[in-house]
């Protein structure tokens, strides 16, 4: 996977702006709930952090409006 070239308050950023219908990739993610992307999948599965859509073929992401209740609800 490639870096990110945009800074992390970049991305913070964006991710405010975002719709609720939005969708998010891994990466902004693990920044949103500040932990590694291997510990994403592992909060996945103890339903800390909401499923993922599969969008097409490989490509998996997360919807903001989801994101933003769970953000919420463990107090982030």
């Amino acid at each position: 996977m490639a870096a990110d070239p945009r800074s992390e308050a970049d991305i913070m950023r964006s991710f405010e702006a975002l719709p609720d219908a939005a969708y998010v990739r891994l990466p902004t993610v693990a920044l949103l709930f500040a932990t590694s992307p291997s510990n994403v999948w592992r909060w996945v599965k103890r339903d800390i952090v909401p499923q993922p859509r599969r969008l097409a073929g490989r490509t998996t992401a997360w919807n903001v409006g989801e994101l933003r209740r769970s953000l919420a609800a463990v107090g982030l």
